[in-house]
C-alpha cells in the first residue's frame, strides 16, 4: 500500500457532517470489500501533520437510512487502509435535563435496542466472542473529551447511549421508558459500528452531538426534522473542530486500551476447523492469529 493510501485515524461523519474541510493532499478511495461497497468514497487527506480517512456515514447527500448502512463494509474498508482508531461523529437526542441541545457527550456505554442488523464479521462456521463490557475505547474517549474542552464545547464525559433502529423517532412511552432505564442519550448508529470496530481491533469512540430532548421534555416541543436539522448544522462545525484538536492529541502507540488485541482470546472455533473461505475472506482481521491464507488449501473430502 502506498503511503499516501494509508491512514491510522478514521473519521466517520454522521448526520450533517458529509465532508471534512481543511484537508490537504486529498485523495479519494473507492473500495469494494467482501461485504460490499462502503457508504461512499473514502477521502484521504492531511489534517496538519496527520493523515486521516474520512467517510460520510450516510453518504454525501444523506442517502442511506440508519438500518440500511453497510457498516461491515465501512469498517472493513477503513481497516484495509490501516486505520487503528475511529472517531465517530453522531447526532443524538438527550434523555437528561442537563444534557441540553447543542451539548457534546462522550459516552462510555451502549445499550442495543436494534433488530436484524448484521453485528459481526464472523459466523458460517467461525465463532468469535469478543469482550464488549466497555464498548468505547477509554483512551480515545479521553482524547475526545480533552479536545472538546479545547474546542470550547459544553461537553459531558460518560453516559449510556441507547441505540434504536429508526428511522422514526421515539414515542413518548418509549422515551419515558428509556429514562426509567437510566439511559442518557439516544441515537441510531453506534450499533453495530462499535461492535464491528472492536472485532476489527480498531479503537472506537464517539462525539455525540445533542440535537433535541427526544419527546419526553414537557417544556420543549416534540422532536421534529426541522429542529434536528437546525441543531445539526450548528453542531456540525463544533464536531469538526473537536476532530482537528483530537488528531493532534492521539498517542502514537496503542498501549492503554484492550482494542488492539480484541481477537487474541476471542476465536473459539478450533483453528483446524475454521472454514477455508473464512480464512481467505477475513485474512485482514485474522492473519495475525492464523497461518497466512495463501499457505492454506481447501480441505478435500474423501469419497466413500
Amino acid at each position: 500500500m502506498a503511503e499516501k493510501d494509508h491512514a491510522t485515524i478514521g473519521v466517520i461523519g454522521g448526520s450533517g457532517v458529509y465532508q471534512m474541510e481543511g484537508l490537504t493532499q486529498v485523495k479519494e478511495i473507492k473500495d469494494r470489500t467482501p461485504f460490499g461497497d462502503p457508504s461512499d468514497v473514502i477521502v484521504l487527506g492531511n489534517l496538519g501533520d496527520t493523515r486521516v480517512a474520512f467517510l460520510p456515514r450516510h453518504g454525501r447527500g444523506h442517502r442511506i437510512m440508519p438500518s440500511e448502512l453497510p457498516v461491515r463494509a465501512n469498517i472493513y474498508a477503513l481497516r484495509s487502509l490501516g486505520v487503528e482508531r475511529i472517531i465517530s461523529i453522531s447526532a443524538c437526542g438527550s434523555l437528561r435535563e442537563d444534557f441540553a441541545p447543542l451539548d457534546i457527550v462522550i459516552p462510555d456505554q451502549l445499550y442495543d435496542r436494534t433488530k436484524n442488523r448484521p453485528t459481526t464479521f464472523f459466523g458460517d462456521g467461525l465463532v468469535v466472542h469478543i469482550s464488549f463490557a466497555d464498548p468505547f475505547c477509554p483512551e480515545l474517549s479521553n482524547v475526545l473529551y480533552s479536545a472538546a474542552q479545547k474546542a470550547g464545547a459544553r461537553v459531558h464525559k460518560g453516559g449510556a447511549y441507547l441505540v434504536i433502529d429508526g428511522p422514526q423517532f421515539s414515542t413518548k412511552a418509549e422515551s419515558e421508558s428509556y429514562r426509567q432505564m437510566k439511559m442518557d442519550i439516544i441515537g441510531m448508529t453506534a450499533i453495530p459500528e462499535a461492535k464491528l470496530a472492536r472485532e476489527a481491533e480498531i479503537c472506537y469512540a464517539t462525539i455525540a452531538m445533542v440535537t433535541d430532548y427526544d419527546v419526553w421534555h414537557p417544556s420543549h416541543d416534540s422532536v421534529t426534522v426541522e429542529m434536528v436539522v437546525q441543531n445539526l448544522l450548528k453542531n456540525a462545525e463544533m464536531g469538526k473542530r473537536i476532530v482537528r484538536y483530537a488528531v493532534d492529541e492521539v498517542p502514537s502507540a496503542r498501549e492503554q486500551c484492550p482494542c488492539p488485541n480484541a481477537l487474541r482470546d476471542a476465536i473459539i472455533t478450533a483453528r483446524d476447523r475454521i472454514p477455508y473461505k473464512s480464512k481467505r475472506t477475513l485474512g485482514l482481521l485474522l492473519d495475525k492469529y492464523l497461518p497466512k491464507p495463501e499457505t492454506l488449501r481447501p480441505t478435500r473430502k474423501l469419497r466413500k
